[in-house]
């Protein structure tokens, strides 16, 4: 099996740029630079080193924990001994250090992966970004520790400012795509997963983007117009998902408290006013406000509003269509999050655990011993987002953070509320 063991989660590994091509064509060398050699080419590739052995934690999170909220740069934070002192920046005899340019391999954006090993020995990623900060600490008479920070490739876009974009009236992935494809973007297409948005975005002379503009804020206003989810995914992939509609998905893991399925260790249930959307104001570049009410639930909760006043959508009638898509009348009981810790989990268990991703659904099947009413209740959401926490002592504890937009009540015979056979109450 490759990789290092971890205990009680399996085998993972994490790879550092060194910043070295190892095999790349040169030259003038005698072994390198022979034509036609098929081991020594003309791009190489990245020499990457594993450290795992090195570490003493990882902390991963990515996506967003609310539906409301906006999609940032995911992160990975590093916590390493240096037992033999390899990681000291300053070590000329260090393997990492590079003498022909006299710099340090691991070195501040440096490319990072960290990845699982399954039961059949396949790489599953779980983080792929760069190097932003080493943090090197000195430790008087004890072991030296190496504090790494790490981001997504949103990090790189929010780092990128446009130049003047003349724009036309196009879907939002049309849009998306133009504008990752801008020479001072030039964002790879091999790490796109863009799917066909639903919103189409406005062409005119209001809607010209200008120089100076931040491209992930851009990007991110698109996804405000879709109301989609715009993420870096496990594997390095900028991904765009459509506005998120009540469609039923397949679970992709199904987490259950009565010992069966997955068990877990916490559970998150939320139902808060804050959850209220009453009122709704969206307003298109240059145009009027378009207002959704529901005066019903305002006479309940009063008025709760949300607004945006900068909505790249086309025209008033797709403004109003948001508007009312955004509506939230009555608030909901439900899981917003679970977690659980690897070591109690089957081999198969965790291959399926440790690679759900942002946009995929989840069961989560809570019993409550107490009540008259309901003693079992099963919820199907949406991953929003995902937190890995690795270390030597404690193994591999995941937490996901959830979304209600499909929500599957398990039906229960003689209950009143959930005995009733209709589109929300369904068997198993």
């Amino acid at each position: 099996m490759a990789g290092t063991a971890i205990v009680g989660a399996g085998n993972y590994s994490l790879e550092i740029d060194t910043g070295f091509v190892q095999d790349a064509f040169t030259l003038d060398d005698a072994v390198q630079g022979v034509l036609d050699n098929t081991t020594y080419v003309l791009d190489g590739t990245t020499n990457f080193a594993d450290v795992t052995t090195g570490i003493n934690s990882i902390s991963v999170k990515r996506g967003r924990r609310d539906q409301g909220d906006q999609f940032s740069a995911g992160t990975m934070v590093l916590n390493m001994l240096d037992t033999t002192g390899i990681f000291n920046p300053f070590d000329s005899l260090s393997p990492y250090f590079d003498p022909s340019t006299a710099q340090p391999g691991l070195a501040p954006m440096r490319k990072v992966r960290l990845a699982r090993y399954s039961a059949i020995n396949v790489k599953e990623y779980l983080f792929k970004g760069y190097i932003v900060n080493y943090d090197y600490n000195f430790a008087l008479g004890g072991l030296d520790t190496v504090t790494v920070y790490c981001a997504d490739d949103f990090y790189l876009l929010a780092q990128t400012y446009m130049d003047e974009f003349n724009v036309s009236e196009e879907l939002s992935n049309v849009r998306l795509s133009a504008v990752l494809d801008l020479p001072e973007v030039d964002f790879p297409i091999a790490q796109r997963d863009i799917d066909t948005g639903t919103q189409t975005l406005g062409g005119s002379a209001a809607f010209t983007v200008p120089a100076g503009t931040n491209v992930l804020e851009y990007c991110t206003r698109i996804n405000t117009a879709e109301q989609g989810r715009l993420f870096m995914s496990r594997d390095g992939d900028l991904t765009f998902q459509p506005r998120i509609g009540n469609t039923l998905s397949a679970s992709v893991a199904d987490f259950h408290d009565d010992g069966t399925n997955i068990p877990f260790d916490s559970l998150g249930v939320s139902f808060e006013a804050d959850q209220v959307i009453n009122r709704a104001a969206v307003a298109i570049v240059g145009g009027n406000q378009q207002i959704a009410d529901d005066a019903a639930s305002q006479a309940k909760y009063f008025i709760q509003t949300t607004s945006i006043t900068d909505s790249l959508l086309h025209n008033d009638t797709a403004a109003l269509a948001l508007a009312n898509y955004l509506l939230s009348p009555e608030p909901e009981a439900r899981y917003t999050a679970v977690g659980t810790n690897l070591n109690k989990l089957t081999t198969a268990q965790r291959d399926t655990i440790a690679i759900v991703d942002i946009g995929d659904t989840i069961t989560i099947q809570k019993t409550f011993a107490s009540g008259a009413g309901t003693t079992e209740l099963a919820q199907e959401l949406s991953v929003e987002g995902i937190e890995h926490t690795i270390t030597v002592n404690n193994g591999h504890s995941v937490m996901y953070f959830t979304a209600p937009t499909t929500i599957v009540y398990e039906l229960i015979l003689d209950d009143l509320t959930y005995g009733i056979i209709d589109s929300t109450n369904v068997l198993g």
